[in-house]
């Protein structure tokens, strides 16, 4: 009890009411149709647990599930809520890790084994794991492990076990294939049922954003600005998709990384390692790749592209708002996909609030609060800063209190007033913006057509993180209006080309004059005047 109330737990879930209790008194067989992300591994998990006997080194317990990540998470559950049980071996094993060193673990004596089907068949075939005297065994996600093709495999497994024994099966839907399971292998069993998932949903609070195509990234990176301490999936449709995005996100020095089926099992274990120890914030993932994935805690599923299947995105927003918490599910669309989120709304039973995306002064505000309540709430280490803080004072000392806080907040908060300075706001409000977008062209290039350009080379380019909004908006600072006729822009590595309205040349060599961009000191050349930019 120790342990699972330093695990947080405040309540039970429906699943874990219906089941605890029967299985700490009956050794019947039980049938559960429960969702993930329910609280069954604490259902079937406590149990276990108390009623293992520690003294006996044979393995009484086997838990198959369909794969590694949520093997590895169940064996890591068990372990935490043991924790206080002194010399109970848990051992996960599964495809793509030593076989050989899971051998090792099985002649020291393991009292419970959680196992993907391929690995424990495997093992058992070898006469590694002795399966003859188990008391339980459990079937987790029995549904996905069918669909998934190891029928075979389980059957092969369950004729190892002994007649005499508790088979419990969870699984979120009850097709053909899994009933044949029941039928054949478990005897007169109970059945529970808990709600379906969508009816948890009332925990997950679900949001789509409006944007265009070409924004969604845009979107995402605001989204995590607005949000310091986000913690969740983004969710793509390819696995090309899953790593542009998870590059960009770590190009811009956001904590991310991808899960796809290209990576290794050593390197998803490192990658799902990151993620649960929080030093990933952002994991961006196919739906394939993130199957079995269980994470407590996420603050954020993000869905970069609605999935076809409303089903699918239900499943997805259900990994969050889990336990009684609270979560937040977001969906970035564009103009064409609002009969999707009528679709899933219909088929979830579950209600989308439109918001529009955060704007570059709100972020800022935000990330500068959270940067002061950090600073303020942060442990100082005396002793450990202690030898260092004699060289701070004196390379400091000229600062007055004020411009020390100063200096120390723009360390932290520069890169975000920069990004944010002159950002556009990339929210799509209506069906009217595509008539409304095509007339403001129009005019824009009637006036175009009205102007005699002329063309200034700016030394910055993409390797100073200069994009064409960032541009435009430097142009509209030192302009001091938003006035100007903008023509063709061209950005370089080290410098751009833009061509700008000339009745506004003489305010903007003006303005640029002792200005910085990213730190670096601007400088502008005059190029040739035309009557109309070149397309």
């Amino acid at each position: 009890l120790k342990a699972i109330a330093s695990l947080g737990f405040e309540k039970t879930t429906p699943i874990q009411e219906s089941t605890i209790s029967i299985l700490m008194n009956s050794n019947k067989d039980m049938i559960a149709t429960a969702e993930t992300g329910t609280g069954k591994t604490a259902a079937f998990g406590l149990p276990m647990l108390h009623l293992t006997d520690i003294g006996d080194l044979t393995t009484q317990s086997l838990v198959l599930c369909p794969t590694r990540e949520l093997c590895i998470q169940i064996a890591l559950d068990l372990t935490n809520y043991a924790k206080n049980m002194d010399g109970i071996n848990i051992l996960s094993v599964y495809g793509g890790s030593s076989i050989e060193n899971q051998i090792k673990a099985l002649r020291k004596g393991v009292h419970i084994v959680i196992g993907t089907p391929g690995r424990t068949k495997d093992l058992i075939k070898r006469k590694k794991l002795k399966i003859h005297s188990v008391a339980r065994v459990v079937l987790d996600e029995a549904d996905e492990m069918l669909t998934m093709g190891f029928k075979e495999d389980l059957e092969a497994i369950l004729g190892e076990t002994p007649k005499q024994k508790q088979t419990l099966l969870f699984s979120a839907t009850m097709s053909p294939k899994v009933i044949s399971i029941t039928k054949k292998y478990m005897h007169n069993p109970l059945e529970i049922s808990v709600a379906p998932m969508n009816l948890g949903a009332k925990n997950v609070q679900h949001i789509y954003y409006m944007v265009h195509i070409k924004d969604r990234y845009e979107a995402i990176k605001r989204v995590a600005d607005s949000n310091p301490n986000i913690y969740g999936i983004v969710f793509c449709r390819t696995r090309r998709e899953t790593k542009e995005v998870a590059n960009k996100l770590m190009h811009d020095n956001y904590n991310a990384d991808t899960l796809h089926g290209e990576l290794t099992q050593t390197q998803r274990d490192e990658v799902m390692n990151r993620f649960r120890k929080r030093t990933i914030q952002l994991l961006v993932a196919t739906d394939v790749a993130a199957r079995g994935l269980d994470v407590t805690d996420l603050t954020h599923i993000i869905n970069y592209n609605l999935p076809d299947e409303p089903e699918v995105y239900i499943h997805r927003s259900g990994r969050t708002g889990r336990a009684g918490k609270t979560g937040i599910s977001i969906a970035i669309i564009h103009t064409r996909e609002m009969g999707r989120i009528k679709e899933i709304e219909r088929k979830g039973g579950i209600s989308f609030k439109c918001e529009s995306i955060p704007k570059g002064i709100d972020i800022c505000q935000k990330r500068l609060y959270s940067l002061i309540d950090k600073i303020e709430n942060i442990e100082v280490d005396e002793k450990q800063i202690g030898p260092f803080l004699p060289a701070i004072y004196e390379k400091l000392e000229y600062l007055d209190r004020e411009n020390l806080i100063k200096h120390f907040v723009s360390a932290e908060f520069n890169r975000y007033l920069s990004y944010y300075k002159n950002s556009r706001d990339i929210n799509v409000s209506n069906r009217n913006d595509k008539k409304n977008h095509e007339k403001k062209r129009k005019d824009i290039s009637q006036k175009r057509q009205e102007s005699s350009f002329c063309g200034y080379l700016i030394n910055i380019g993409f390797k100073d993180q200069v994009n064409p909004s960032r541009l435009i908006g430097l142009i509209n600072e030192c302009i001091g209006s938003k006035k100007a006729i903008i023509g063709n822009i061209d950005i370089m590595k080290t410098q751009s080309i833009i061509e700008v309205d000339d009745k506004w040349s003489s305010k903007l060599q003006k303005g640029i004059k002792g200005k910085s961009f990213e730190g670096k000191k601007l400088t502008i050349e005059v190029l040739d005047k035309k009557n109309t930019p070149s397309s």
